[in-house]
């Protein structure tokens, strides 16, 4: 049997309990009465007079009538009612005279032993069963009531003690039964609010957990058009200004040195199908084109020195430590900014040589870019909005998404360092 079988026949013992004892509460007062006048009736001649027939020929019409009449208003009576309470008083009452009149109707009485606690309010529970008590001691003293002798009178008192100890001791159980189930009550009630209470709280945190989900998505997107932007601005941008700056060169030296001229055309077309690659790589994967063939110190002295020949500066760069394989966003990262460094340092320092440096130090990453140039006031610096370029602010922006920081050191007439730290994510392929 499994615990669903258990838990259904717990179930079924329990309401067959409930409709016996609905039954017995229904038709046992008729069977009681029915059964002790059949008694008084064979026993009459032995233990009643005239008088005591007579008395019981009107009792128990008048008891059967009081049946009657509990049967047919007790399902709309509320429990312990007035009108419970007066079929109570007035079946004891009837079941005290018919007991005088013939021991064997206590069989009768007996029933105030069983719903007293149903009928009665709690305080009056005690007094119905010591009533009840009182009838059947006087029933079982020898001569009913009242006792008739000496004798018959201890045996009442004797028993009526053994009744009354007896009804308190099952009261005191009733008692401790109905606080248990008062508690029982309270419990479930406490458990169904806070049950109800915790659907409430699920249902607030769905609805957070989608508030989340919506801010997320949309933080998503957020990042990834800054992401998009800084990418384009890193690779179509910076390729277009050095385009326009080769044509720039062209058109002073054209009428003057033809070969010169040519030559920076040369570069002019160079960048533009550079960039065309750019352009076309970004829209698959974003990963920098000087990564696809080369690890991340070959494409930084490729960049660094393809960055030197358009712009005629001294540039050098240097690698220490172990090289180990590098994560692909890490390296995209680290090129980004290299990348952007040496265009701020192209545009605005006017620098004669620049050194750039890839450090492998165990667990991080370091890249310094310094240059010789005019340098600058940091403080004079707008704070970065991510619109327009992505200079200082947006190298940062880039070290930040990788859990890496960015640092310069600056200062008007001394030159700029620019130095990157991240952690030095293996390439796991």
């Amino acid at each position: 049997m499994n615990a669903g079988d258990t838990a259904e026949a717990g179930t079924t013992g329990a309401t067959t309990a409930a409709q016996l004892g609905e039954r017995f509460f229904r038709y046992g007062p008729y069977g009681l009465l029915g059964l002790g006048t059949a008694v008084s009736v064979v026993t009459a001649d032995l233990i009643m007079s005239r008088s005591d027939v007579y008395a019981t020929a009107v009792l128990v019409p008048v008891a059967l009538v009081l049946q009657l009449w509990w049967g047919r208003v007790r399902p709309s009576v509320p429990p312990k009612a007035r009108a419970s309470q007066f079929y109570f008083v007035a079946r004891l009452l009837l079941a005290v005279a018919l007991t005088w009149c013939n021991s064997f109707f206590s069989m009768f009485a007996v029933l105030g032993y069983f719903d007293a606690g149903r009928l009665l309010p709690h305080r009056a529970v005690r007094a119905g069963l010591l009533a009840t008590a009182v009838i059947m001691a006087g029933s079982q003293c020898g001569s009913g009531l009242p006792p008739a002798s000496l004798m018959n009178w201890i045996a009442f008192g004797i028993l009526l003690a053994l009744h009354s100890t007896l009804t308190m001791v099952f009261a005191q159980i009733g008692d401790r039964e109905a606080d248990h189930a008062r508690t029982q009550a309270d419990t479930i009630a406490e458990l169904e609010s806070a049950n109800a209470r915790l659907e409430q709280a699920l249902a607030e945190n769905a609805g957070l957990h989608a508030q989340l989900l919506v801010q997320a998505r949309e933080a998503g997107v957020a990042d990834e058009r800054r992401r998009l932007a800084a990418e384009i601005h890193d690779t179509l941008a910076q390729g277009l200004t050095g385009i326009i700056a080769q044509l720039q060169v062209v058109t002073s030296v054209a009428d003057t040195d033809p070969a010169l001229a040519r030559q920076h055309l040369d570069r002019a077309a160079a960048l533009a199908r550079h960039s065309l690659g750019e352009a076309r790589r970004s829209v698959h994967d974003l990963v920098p084109a000087a990564l696809e063939h080369d690890d991340l110190p070959g494409a930084l002295k490729k960049t660094v020195t393809g960055w030197g020949e358009r712009h005629g500066v001294r540039a050098e760069f240097t690698v220490t430590g172990t090289v180990e394989p590098v994560h692909d966003e890490i390296a995209a990262t680290l090129l980004r900014i290299a990348e952007e460094a040496l265009a701020n340092a192209g545009r605005h320092a006017g620098a004669s040589r620049v050194g750039i440096t890839l450090s492998f130090m165990g667990d991080e990453l370091t890249l310094d870019v310094r240059d010789d140039g005019c340098g600058f006031d940091p403080a004079a610096l707008p704070p970065y909005s991510g619109k327009g370029g992505f200079g200082l602010g947006g190298m940062r922006a880039r070290a930040e998404r990788i859990a890496g920081t960015v640092e310069v050191e600056t200062e008007p007439g001394r030159g700029t360092a620019v130095c990157a730290r991240v952690p030095l994510v293996q390439d796991s392929r």
